[in-house]
Protein backbone atom coordinates (compact mmCIF):
# COMPACT_ATOMS: atom_id res chain seq x y z
CA UNK A 1 0.00 0.00 0.00
CA UNK A 2 1.72 3.17 -1.37
CA UNK A 3 1.40 6.68 0.44
CA UNK A 4 3.06 9.84 0.17
CA UNK A 5 4.88 11.36 2.65
CA UNK A 6 3.07 14.19 4.83
CA UNK A 7 4.14 16.46 7.73
CA UNK A 8 0.99 16.69 9.24
CA UNK A 9 -2.55 15.12 9.65
CA UNK A 10 -4.27 18.28 7.65
CA UNK A 11 -1.79 17.26 4.63
CA UNK A 12 -3.42 13.71 4.73
CA UNK A 13 -6.64 14.43 4.44
CA UNK A 14 -6.05 17.11 2.16
CA UNK A 15 -4.77 14.86 -0.14
CA UNK A 16 -8.05 11.91 -0.25
CA UNK A 17 -10.06 14.94 0.00
CA UNK A 18 -9.15 16.75 -3.13
CA UNK A 19 -8.37 13.16 -5.24
CA UNK A 20 -11.42 11.15 -3.69
CA UNK A 21 -13.60 13.62 -1.90
CA UNK A 22 -16.27 10.76 -1.56
CA UNK A 23 -13.80 7.55 -0.28
CA UNK A 24 -15.61 6.53 2.38
CA UNK A 25 -13.65 7.69 5.81
CA UNK A 26 -15.04 7.47 9.19
CA UNK A 27 -17.78 5.61 10.52
CA UNK A 28 -19.14 6.23 14.71
CA UNK A 29 -21.34 3.53 15.07
CA UNK A 30 -24.56 4.51 17.04
CA UNK A 31 -25.84 1.74 19.00
CA UNK A 32 -29.02 0.22 19.09
CA UNK A 33 -31.14 3.72 19.69
CA UNK A 34 -29.62 6.15 17.24
CA UNK A 35 -27.83 6.57 13.90
CA UNK A 36 -24.71 6.11 12.57
CA UNK A 37 -22.80 9.51 11.69
CA UNK A 38 -20.49 8.59 8.52
CA UNK A 39 -17.57 11.00 7.04
CA UNK A 40 -16.11 11.14 3.67
CA UNK A 41 -12.71 12.62 3.27
CA UNK A 42 -14.23 15.37 1.55
CA UNK A 43 -16.82 15.61 4.15
CA UNK A 44 -14.13 15.74 6.64
CA UNK A 45 -12.24 18.35 4.98
CA UNK A 46 -15.18 20.75 4.67
CA UNK A 47 -16.36 20.75 8.64
CA UNK A 48 -12.91 20.89 9.70
CA UNK A 49 -12.42 23.75 7.28
CA UNK A 50 -15.31 25.85 8.61
CA UNK A 51 -14.41 24.92 12.21
CA UNK A 52 -10.79 26.17 11.40
CA UNK A 53 -12.71 29.41 10.47
CA UNK A 54 -14.30 29.78 13.27
CA UNK A 55 -12.21 29.23 15.80
CA UNK A 56 -9.76 31.81 14.12
CA UNK A 57 -12.43 33.84 14.32
CA UNK A 58 -12.44 34.13 18.15
CA UNK A 59 -8.58 34.45 18.17
CA UNK A 60 -7.17 30.66 17.95
CA UNK A 61 -3.88 30.64 16.03
CA UNK A 62 -0.03 29.13 16.56
CA UNK A 63 0.73 28.65 20.08
CA UNK A 64 -3.31 28.28 21.16
CA UNK A 65 -4.35 25.25 23.46
CA UNK A 66 -7.69 23.88 23.24
CA UNK A 67 -8.49 20.80 25.61
CA UNK A 68 -11.25 18.39 24.28
CA UNK A 69 -13.16 16.24 26.91
CA UNK A 70 -15.41 13.79 24.44
CA UNK A 71 -15.80 10.27 23.79
CA UNK A 72 -15.60 9.21 20.42
CA UNK A 73 -17.46 11.37 18.30
CA UNK A 74 -16.87 12.61 14.77
CA UNK A 75 -16.34 15.95 15.62
CA UNK A 76 -13.38 15.03 17.49
CA UNK A 77 -11.55 14.18 14.88
CA UNK A 78 -12.86 17.07 12.96
CA UNK A 79 -11.50 18.95 15.64
CA UNK A 80 -8.00 17.51 15.36
CA UNK A 81 -7.92 18.72 11.44
CA UNK A 82 -8.98 22.54 12.14
CA UNK A 83 -6.27 22.29 15.01
CA UNK A 84 -3.93 20.76 12.40
CA UNK A 85 -4.89 24.23 10.39
CA UNK A 86 -4.28 26.70 12.75
CA UNK A 87 -1.32 25.28 14.33
CA UNK A 88 -3.30 24.61 17.27
CA UNK A 89 -2.27 22.66 20.16
CA UNK A 90 -5.11 20.10 21.29
CA UNK A 91 -5.19 18.40 24.57
CA UNK A 92 -7.72 15.40 24.74
CA UNK A 93 -8.67 14.73 28.13
CA UNK A 94 -11.06 11.42 28.86
CA UNK A 95 -14.45 12.88 29.71
CA UNK A 96 -14.53 11.07 33.07
CA UNK A 97 -11.86 13.19 34.12
CA UNK A 98 -12.93 15.85 36.60
CA UNK A 99 -11.93 17.40 39.72
CA UNK A 100 -8.38 18.15 41.10
CA UNK A 101 -7.12 15.97 37.92
CA UNK A 102 -8.35 17.95 35.04
CA UNK A 103 -7.80 21.14 37.23
CA UNK A 104 -3.95 19.64 36.87
CA UNK A 105 -4.34 18.80 33.26
CA UNK A 106 -5.78 22.14 32.12
CA UNK A 107 -3.30 24.11 34.27
CA UNK A 108 0.10 22.26 33.17
CA UNK A 109 -0.89 21.92 29.59
CA UNK A 110 -2.07 25.71 29.66
CA UNK A 111 -5.58 25.27 27.58
CA UNK A 112 -7.44 28.29 27.46
CA UNK A 113 -10.31 26.56 25.30
CA UNK A 114 -12.49 23.77 26.21
CA UNK A 115 -14.66 21.59 23.49
CA UNK A 116 -16.43 19.16 25.45
CA UNK A 117 -19.70 16.61 25.04
CA UNK A 118 -21.96 17.84 27.31
CA UNK A 119 -22.19 14.91 29.12
CA UNK A 120 -19.10 16.05 30.51
CA UNK A 121 -19.94 19.56 31.66
CA UNK A 122 -20.57 18.96 35.00
CA UNK A 123 -17.31 18.55 35.75
CA UNK A 124 -15.79 21.05 32.67
CA UNK A 125 -18.29 24.07 34.04
CA UNK A 126 -16.76 24.13 37.74
CA UNK A 127 -13.42 25.29 35.12
CA UNK A 128 -15.03 28.37 34.63
CA UNK A 129 -15.99 29.36 38.08
CA UNK A 130 -12.25 29.06 39.65
CA UNK A 131 -8.85 30.44 38.05
CA UNK A 132 -7.95 27.57 36.06
CA UNK A 133 -7.13 29.28 32.65
CA UNK A 134 -9.66 28.36 30.58
CA UNK A 135 -11.76 31.64 29.01
CA UNK A 136 -14.52 29.83 27.18
CA UNK A 137 -15.94 26.40 26.69
CA UNK A 138 -18.03 25.33 23.85
CA UNK A 139 -20.12 22.30 24.79
CA UNK A 140 -21.29 19.34 22.21
CA UNK A 141 -24.88 18.51 22.29
CA UNK A 142 -25.84 14.41 22.67
CA UNK A 143 -27.86 12.06 23.53
CA UNK A 144 -26.41 11.61 27.09
CA UNK A 145 -26.16 15.09 28.28
CA UNK A 146 -28.31 17.40 29.75
CA UNK A 147 -30.59 19.91 27.40
CA UNK A 148 -29.02 23.04 26.80
CA UNK A 149 -31.11 25.01 29.03
CA UNK A 150 -30.03 23.20 31.65
CA UNK A 151 -25.79 24.56 30.49
CA UNK A 152 -24.21 26.82 32.14
CA UNK A 153 -24.65 30.59 31.00
CA UNK A 154 -20.70 31.05 29.38
CA UNK A 155 -21.12 27.71 27.66
CA UNK A 156 -21.18 28.22 23.97
CA UNK A 157 -23.05 25.51 21.65
CA UNK A 158 -20.18 23.64 19.72
CA UNK A 159 -22.03 24.18 16.11
CA UNK A 160 -21.63 27.78 16.82
CA UNK A 161 -18.28 27.55 16.50
CA UNK A 162 -18.61 26.91 12.74
CA UNK A 163 -17.83 29.72 10.48
CA UNK A 164 -19.27 27.94 7.03
CA UNK A 165 -18.00 30.51 4.58
CA UNK A 166 -15.42 31.97 3.55
CA UNK A 167 -11.95 30.75 1.78
CA UNK A 168 -9.95 27.70 2.77
CA UNK A 169 -6.68 27.83 5.13
CA UNK A 170 -3.92 26.57 3.76
CA UNK A 171 -2.45 23.36 4.64
CA UNK A 172 1.17 24.12 6.55
CA UNK A 173 3.70 23.01 5.33
CA UNK A 174 6.68 23.47 7.41
CA UNK A 175 5.23 22.25 11.11
CA UNK A 176 6.24 18.70 11.49
CA UNK A 177 8.61 19.46 14.92
CA UNK A 178 5.63 21.96 15.87
CA UNK A 179 3.23 20.39 18.92
CA UNK A 180 0.31 18.58 17.56
CA UNK A 181 -1.19 17.16 20.97
CA UNK A 182 -0.45 16.57 24.62
CA UNK A 183 -1.54 13.38 25.77
CA UNK A 184 -1.97 12.88 29.78
CA UNK A 185 -0.54 9.49 31.28
CA UNK A 186 -2.58 7.69 33.42
CA UNK A 187 -1.46 9.47 36.77
CA UNK A 188 -1.38 6.30 38.64
CA UNK A 189 1.45 6.83 40.78
CA UNK A 190 1.21 10.92 40.95
CA UNK A 191 0.21 13.66 38.57
CA UNK A 192 -0.34 12.93 34.88
CA UNK A 193 2.65 13.80 32.76
CA UNK A 194 1.80 15.41 29.25
CA UNK A 195 3.11 13.67 26.74
CA UNK A 196 4.43 16.46 23.72
CA UNK A 197 3.31 14.45 20.20
CA UNK A 198 4.37 16.79 17.36
CA UNK A 199 2.81 16.68 13.63
CA UNK A 200 5.55 14.78 12.17
CA UNK A 201 5.89 11.97 15.29
CA UNK A 202 1.78 11.20 14.46
CA UNK A 203 2.35 11.01 11.04
CA UNK A 204 5.61 8.81 10.96
CA UNK A 205 3.67 6.41 13.43
CA UNK A 206 0.65 6.40 10.95
CA UNK A 207 3.51 4.99 8.60
CA UNK A 208 5.11 2.67 10.87
CA UNK A 209 1.44 1.18 11.77
CA UNK A 210 -0.05 1.02 8.50
CA UNK A 211 3.24 -1.18 6.93
CA UNK A 212 3.93 -2.95 10.33
CA UNK A 213 0.71 -4.11 11.06
CA UNK A 214 0.08 -5.60 7.75
CA UNK A 215 -3.12 -3.43 7.00
CA UNK A 216 -4.52 -4.17 3.48
CA UNK A 217 -6.39 -1.78 1.00
CA UNK A 218 -9.64 -4.19 1.67
CA UNK A 219 -9.14 -4.04 5.45
CA UNK A 220 -11.72 -2.27 7.24
CA UNK A 221 -10.59 -1.39 11.00
CA UNK A 222 -13.02 -1.11 14.28
CA UNK A 223 -12.00 0.54 17.71
CA UNK A 224 -14.21 0.91 21.07
CA UNK A 225 -11.27 2.39 22.92
CA UNK A 226 -10.81 6.44 23.67
CA UNK A 227 -9.43 8.88 20.88
CA UNK A 228 -8.08 10.43 24.10
CA UNK A 229 -5.37 7.76 24.43
CA UNK A 230 -2.47 7.19 22.54
CA UNK A 231 -3.47 3.53 20.90
CA UNK A 232 -6.38 4.34 19.38
CA UNK A 233 -5.09 7.42 17.88
CA UNK A 234 -2.03 5.99 16.78
CA UNK A 235 -2.68 2.27 16.10
CA UNK A 236 -6.04 2.51 14.13
CA UNK A 237 -7.27 6.53 13.20
CA UNK A 238 -3.85 7.54 11.75
CA UNK A 239 -2.89 5.08 10.08
CA UNK A 240 -6.47 4.44 8.52
CA UNK A 241 -6.46 8.38 7.23
CA UNK A 242 -3.33 7.35 5.84
CA UNK A 243 -3.86 4.44 3.94
CA UNK A 244 -7.39 5.42 3.35
CA UNK A 245 -8.64 2.64 4.71
CA UNK A 246 -12.87 3.06 6.47
CA UNK A 247 -12.26 2.84 10.14
CA UNK A 248 -15.80 2.36 12.76
CA UNK A 249 -15.48 3.77 15.83
CA UNK A 250 -17.76 3.01 19.01
CA UNK A 251 -18.59 5.80 21.66
CA UNK A 252 -17.09 3.92 24.17
CA UNK A 253 -15.92 0.21 24.35
CA UNK A 254 -18.21 -2.44 24.80
CA UNK A 255 -17.40 -6.28 24.97
CA UNK A 256 -21.27 -7.77 24.87
CA UNK A 257 -21.25 -6.02 21.33
CA UNK A 258 -17.63 -6.18 19.97
CA UNK A 259 -18.49 -9.53 17.91
CA UNK A 260 -21.88 -8.48 16.70
CA UNK A 261 -20.43 -4.83 15.33
CA UNK A 262 -17.48 -6.47 13.59
CA UNK A 263 -20.45 -8.94 11.56
CA UNK A 264 -22.21 -5.55 10.97
CA UNK A 265 -20.15 -3.50 9.67
CA UNK A 266 -17.53 -5.87 7.98
CA UNK A 267 -14.73 -4.76 10.29
CA UNK A 268 -11.41 -6.68 9.29
CA UNK A 269 -9.21 -6.18 12.40
CA UNK A 270 -9.73 -4.20 16.01
CA UNK A 271 -7.73 -3.53 18.47
CA UNK A 272 -7.49 -4.96 22.11
CA UNK A 273 -5.40 -4.07 25.38
CA UNK A 274 -4.33 -6.24 28.02
CA UNK A 275 -7.00 -6.63 30.30
CA UNK A 276 -9.56 -6.46 27.85
CA UNK A 277 -8.56 -9.47 26.19
CA UNK A 278 -9.36 -11.38 29.22
CA UNK A 279 -12.98 -9.47 29.66
CA UNK A 280 -13.52 -11.14 26.33
CA UNK A 281 -12.59 -14.12 27.20
CA UNK A 282 -14.09 -14.22 29.84
CA UNK A 283 -17.85 -13.98 28.15
CA UNK A 284 -19.46 -17.18 27.71
CA UNK A 285 -18.98 -19.19 24.40
CA UNK A 286 -21.27 -19.04 21.99
CA UNK A 287 -22.01 -21.30 18.52
CA UNK A 288 -20.92 -18.83 16.32
CA UNK A 289 -18.28 -17.02 17.99
CA UNK A 290 -15.81 -17.96 15.49
CA UNK A 291 -18.36 -16.61 12.74
CA UNK A 292 -17.24 -13.24 12.24
CA UNK A 293 -15.25 -11.10 9.48
CA UNK A 294 -12.52 -10.52 11.70
CA UNK A 295 -9.58 -11.63 10.03
CA UNK A 296 -7.02 -10.06 12.94
CA UNK A 297 -6.27 -8.66 15.90
CA UNK A 298 -3.96 -6.03 16.90
CA UNK A 299 -3.05 -6.91 20.36
CA UNK A 300 -0.87 -5.52 23.28
CA UNK A 301 -0.93 -7.39 26.25
CA UNK A 302 -2.33 -10.69 25.09
CA UNK A 303 -1.50 -13.11 27.86
CA UNK A 304 0.13 -16.22 26.46
CA UNK A 305 -1.89 -18.28 28.90
CA UNK A 306 -4.94 -17.59 26.91
CA UNK A 307 -3.55 -17.09 23.38
CA UNK A 308 -3.95 -20.14 21.10
CA UNK A 309 -7.16 -20.66 22.36
CA UNK A 310 -8.32 -17.48 21.79
CA UNK A 311 -7.11 -17.46 18.20
CA UNK A 312 -9.46 -21.24 18.24
CA UNK A 313 -12.30 -19.92 19.99
CA UNK A 314 -12.76 -16.66 17.49
CA UNK A 315 -10.92 -17.79 14.45
CA UNK A 316 -8.64 -15.37 14.41
CA UNK A 317 -4.97 -14.32 14.35
CA UNK A 318 -3.19 -12.67 16.61
CA UNK A 319 -0.66 -9.63 15.85
CA UNK A 320 0.89 -8.87 19.13
CA UNK A 321 3.24 -5.50 19.46
CA UNK A 322 4.57 -3.33 22.19
CA UNK A 323 5.19 0.68 22.33
CA UNK A 324 4.22 3.37 24.73
CA UNK A 325 2.53 6.76 24.17
CA UNK A 326 6.30 8.23 24.26
CA UNK A 327 7.48 6.19 21.50
CA UNK A 328 9.09 2.56 20.93
CA UNK A 329 7.83 -0.39 18.93
CA UNK A 330 7.94 -3.86 18.74
CA UNK A 331 6.02 -6.24 16.68
CA UNK A 332 5.08 -9.57 16.64
CA UNK A 333 4.00 -10.31 12.93
CA UNK A 334 0.87 -13.06 12.27
CA UNK A 335 2.30 -16.98 12.30
CA UNK A 336 6.01 -15.70 13.11
CA UNK A 337 7.76 -15.88 16.23
CA UNK A 338 7.02 -17.59 19.53
CA UNK A 339 3.67 -17.50 21.39
CA UNK A 340 3.84 -14.78 24.25
CA UNK A 341 6.13 -12.88 22.21
CA UNK A 342 5.68 -9.01 22.64
CA UNK A 343 7.88 -9.58 19.20
CA UNK A 344 11.01 -7.67 17.66
CA UNK A 345 12.28 -4.37 17.86
CA UNK A 346 10.71 -2.30 15.01
CA UNK A 347 13.99 -1.74 12.59
CA UNK A 348 14.29 2.14 12.64
CA UNK A 349 14.85 1.88 16.36
CA UNK A 350 18.35 -0.52 18.26
CA UNK A 351 17.42 -1.33 21.69
CA UNK A 352 19.57 -2.56 24.69
CA UNK A 353 18.12 -4.61 27.93
CA UNK A 354 20.40 -3.22 30.60
CA UNK A 355 20.50 -3.85 34.73
CA UNK A 356 19.79 -1.35 36.78
CA UNK A 357 23.45 0.18 36.52
CA UNK A 358 22.68 0.01 32.54
CA UNK A 359 24.94 -2.32 31.94
CA UNK A 360 24.08 -4.91 29.15
CA UNK A 361 22.78 -7.31 30.06
CA UNK A 362 22.87 -10.88 27.78
CA UNK A 363 20.09 -12.85 26.15
CA UNK A 364 18.22 -14.02 28.49
CA UNK A 365 18.67 -12.24 31.11
CA UNK A 366 15.98 -9.67 31.93
CA UNK A 367 16.57 -6.23 32.34
CA UNK A 368 15.19 -2.96 31.00
CA UNK A 369 14.40 -1.92 27.90
CA UNK A 370 16.19 0.54 26.25
CA UNK A 371 15.55 2.27 22.76
CA UNK A 372 16.96 5.25 20.22
CA UNK A 373 16.77 5.71 16.78
CA UNK A 374 18.44 3.34 14.62
CA UNK A 375 20.82 6.29 12.96
CA UNK A 376 22.27 6.81 16.82
CA UNK A 377 20.51 9.91 17.55
CA UNK A 378 19.07 10.88 20.60
CA UNK A 379 15.56 9.62 21.74
CA UNK A 380 13.72 13.15 22.73
CA UNK A 381 10.35 12.93 24.89
CA UNK A 382 9.04 16.05 26.13
CA UNK A 383 7.02 16.18 29.34
CA UNK A 384 5.06 19.93 29.19
CA UNK A 385 6.34 21.87 31.93
CA UNK A 386 8.68 18.95 33.28
CA UNK A 387 12.16 19.16 31.71
CA UNK A 388 13.50 16.86 35.15
CA UNK A 389 10.94 13.96 33.79
CA UNK A 390 11.82 14.58 30.21
CA UNK A 391 15.75 14.70 30.88
CA UNK A 392 15.26 11.36 33.05
CA UNK A 393 13.35 9.48 30.29
CA UNK A 394 15.73 9.93 27.64
CA UNK A 395 19.21 10.39 29.85
CA UNK A 396 21.83 9.52 27.26
CA UNK A 397 19.52 9.13 24.25
CA UNK A 398 17.99 5.98 25.12
CA UNK A 399 14.21 6.23 25.29
CA UNK A 400 14.55 4.14 29.21
CA UNK A 401 10.65 2.08 28.96
CA UNK A 402 10.64 1.41 32.27
CA UNK A 403 9.59 -2.25 31.40
CA UNK A 404 11.30 -5.50 31.96
CA UNK A 405 11.83 -8.06 29.26
CA UNK A 406 14.33 -10.47 28.05
CA UNK A 407 15.25 -11.89 24.58
CA UNK A 408 15.35 -15.12 23.53
CA UNK A 409 18.22 -16.48 21.08
CA UNK A 410 16.36 -15.62 18.27
CA UNK A 411 16.02 -12.29 18.69
CA UNK A 412 12.41 -11.97 20.34
CA UNK A 413 11.49 -10.05 23.42
CA UNK A 414 8.95 -10.84 25.86
CA UNK A 415 7.74 -9.00 28.37
CA UNK A 416 7.54 -9.46 32.25
CA UNK A 417 6.65 -6.44 34.58
CA UNK A 418 6.69 -2.98 34.67
CA UNK A 419 9.63 -1.48 36.80
CA UNK A 420 8.12 -1.88 40.18
CA UNK A 421 4.96 -3.96 39.34
CA UNK A 422 6.52 -7.43 39.72
CA UNK A 423 3.83 -9.80 41.85
CA UNK A 424 6.00 -11.77 43.94
CA UNK A 425 4.52 -14.51 46.55
CA UNK A 426 6.98 -16.96 48.47
CA UNK A 427 9.72 -16.03 46.44
CA UNK A 428 8.15 -16.86 42.85
CA UNK A 429 6.77 -14.22 40.33
CA UNK A 430 3.46 -14.87 39.73
CA UNK A 431 2.19 -14.85 36.39
CA UNK A 432 -1.77 -12.73 37.17
CA UNK A 433 -2.48 -14.08 33.23
CA UNK A 434 -2.54 -17.54 34.15
CA UNK A 435 -4.98 -16.86 37.75
CA UNK A 436 -7.02 -14.89 35.57
CA UNK A 437 -7.22 -17.42 33.10
CA UNK A 438 -8.09 -19.92 35.52
CA UNK A 439 -11.03 -17.91 36.50
CA UNK A 440 -12.63 -16.54 33.75
CA UNK A 441 -12.87 -20.21 32.25
CA UNK A 442 -14.80 -20.67 35.02
CA UNK A 443 -18.43 -19.54 33.55
CA UNK A 444 -19.10 -17.67 36.56
CA UNK A 445 -17.87 -14.02 35.74
CA UNK A 446 -17.90 -11.48 33.18
CA UNK A 447 -14.60 -9.89 33.95
CA UNK A 448 -11.42 -10.21 36.36
CA UNK A 449 -7.84 -8.72 37.15
CA UNK A 450 -5.60 -9.67 39.58
CA UNK A 451 -3.02 -7.78 41.19
CA UNK A 452 -1.43 -7.68 44.89
CA UNK A 453 -1.40 -6.23 47.94
CA UNK A 454 1.34 -6.23 50.49
CA UNK A 455 1.54 -9.30 52.11
CA UNK A 456 0.12 -9.80 55.66
CA UNK A 457 3.32 -11.99 56.49
CA UNK A 458 5.23 -8.31 55.99
CA UNK A 459 8.08 -10.31 53.83
CA UNK A 460 9.93 -7.47 51.90
CA UNK A 461 8.74 -7.21 48.73
CA UNK A 462 5.98 -10.35 49.26
CA UNK A 463 2.24 -9.63 47.64
CA UNK A 464 -0.91 -11.31 48.42
CA UNK A 465 -2.75 -12.28 45.23
CA UNK A 466 -6.16 -10.48 45.26
CA UNK A 467 -8.47 -11.66 42.04
CA UNK A 468 -11.67 -8.66 41.81
CA UNK A 469 -14.04 -10.35 39.65
CA UNK A 470 -17.42 -8.99 38.38
CA UNK A 471 -19.78 -11.77 38.70
CA UNK A 472 -22.22 -12.97 36.21
CA UNK A 473 -24.83 -13.10 38.59
CA UNK A 474 -24.48 -12.11 42.08
CA UNK A 475 -26.94 -13.33 43.87
CA UNK A 476 -25.66 -16.59 42.57
CA UNK A 477 -22.19 -15.99 42.43
CA UNK A 478 -20.45 -19.69 44.59
CA UNK A 479 -17.00 -17.86 45.44
CA UNK A 480 -15.81 -20.93 46.69
CA UNK A 481 -15.85 -22.19 43.32
CA UNK A 482 -13.64 -19.81 41.76
CA UNK A 483 -11.06 -20.56 44.68
CA UNK A 484 -11.50 -24.21 43.48
CA UNK A 485 -11.75 -23.46 39.83
CA UNK A 486 -8.10 -21.79 41.12
CA UNK A 487 -6.73 -24.92 43.14
CA UNK A 488 -7.61 -27.44 40.72
CA UNK A 489 -5.91 -25.40 37.83
CA UNK A 490 -2.83 -23.84 39.20
CA UNK A 491 0.49 -24.01 41.99
CA UNK A 492 -0.48 -23.16 45.33
CA UNK A 493 1.41 -20.16 45.39
CA UNK A 494 -1.06 -18.83 42.19
CA UNK A 495 -4.17 -19.48 44.32
CA UNK A 496 -5.68 -16.02 45.60
CA UNK A 497 -5.47 -14.96 48.69
CA UNK A 498 -8.34 -13.15 48.33
CA UNK A 499 -11.54 -12.86 45.92
CA UNK A 500 -12.93 -9.18 45.86
CA UNK A 501 -16.49 -9.46 44.32
CA UNK A 502 -17.29 -5.78 42.66
CA UNK A 503 -20.07 -4.28 40.10
CA UNK A 504 -17.57 -3.50 37.46
CA UNK A 505 -13.52 -2.97 37.37
CA UNK A 506 -12.90 0.53 36.82
CA UNK A 507 -10.62 1.35 34.12
CA UNK A 508 -8.82 4.03 32.44
CA UNK A 509 -9.59 5.35 29.09
CA UNK A 510 -7.51 2.57 27.46
CA UNK A 511 -9.47 0.04 29.26
CA UNK A 512 -6.39 -0.16 31.98
CA UNK A 513 -7.86 -1.85 35.23
CA UNK A 514 -7.42 1.26 37.69
CA UNK A 515 -5.46 -1.15 40.65
CA UNK A 516 -5.15 2.14 43.26
CA UNK A 517 -8.61 2.08 43.18
CA UNK A 518 -9.47 -1.36 43.95
CA UNK A 519 -7.02 -1.68 46.46
CA UNK A 520 -9.47 1.51 48.00
CA UNK A 521 -12.06 -0.39 47.46
CA UNK A 522 -10.43 -3.06 49.37
CA UNK A 523 -10.43 -1.47 52.45
CA UNK A 524 -13.80 0.06 52.48
CA UNK A 525 -15.88 -2.22 51.27
CA UNK A 526 -14.93 -5.58 53.59
CA UNK A 527 -17.76 -7.44 52.78
CA UNK A 528 -17.10 -7.89 49.30
CA UNK A 529 -13.79 -9.37 50.23
CA UNK A 530 -13.82 -13.51 50.50
CA UNK A 531 -10.76 -16.08 51.56
CA UNK A 532 -10.43 -19.46 50.81
CA UNK A 533 -12.62 -21.81 53.05
CA UNK A 534 -10.20 -23.78 55.41
CA UNK A 535 -7.31 -20.94 54.14
CA UNK A 536 -5.00 -20.36 57.44
CA UNK A 537 -4.30 -16.76 56.18
CA UNK A 538 -4.15 -13.69 58.66
CA UNK A 539 -6.03 -10.83 56.76
CA UNK A 540 -4.31 -8.39 55.11
CA UNK A 541 -4.90 -4.71 56.75
CA UNK A 542 -6.82 -4.04 53.72
CA UNK A 543 -9.56 -6.68 53.93
CA UNK A 544 -9.46 -7.10 57.65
Amino acid sequence: MAERSHVNLASIVHSFAHAEPARESLLFEGGHALPDVARSYGQLWRNAQALARGLGRRGAGPGSVIAVLMANHAEFVELMIAAALLRVVLVPIDPRTRGEKLRFMIANSRATGLVAADYALPGAEELLEDDAGIEWIAALATDEGPGRAMWAPRVEDYAALRLVDGDDLPVPADNGEEAMLILHTSGTTGDPKGIVMTHRRFCDTAAAALKGFGYRPDDRLYSGLSLTHANALQVTLAPALLGGLPVVFSRRFTRSRLWALTRKYRCTTFTLLGGMTTTLYAEPPRADDARNPVRFVVSAGMPAAIWERFEQRFGVKVLEFYGSAEGGLAIKPLDAGPIGSIGRVAPHFSYRIVDDAGAELPRGVAGELWLRPADGSPFRVEYVGNPEASARKCAGGWLRMGDVVREDGDGWLFFEYRQGGGLRRNGDFINTAYVEKSIAESGLVRDVFVYGVPAASGAPGEKDVVAAVVPLDASTLDVQALFRCCRAALEPNFVPSFVQVVPEIPKTASEKPLERLLIEALAREPLSVHEEEGARRAGTGAAA
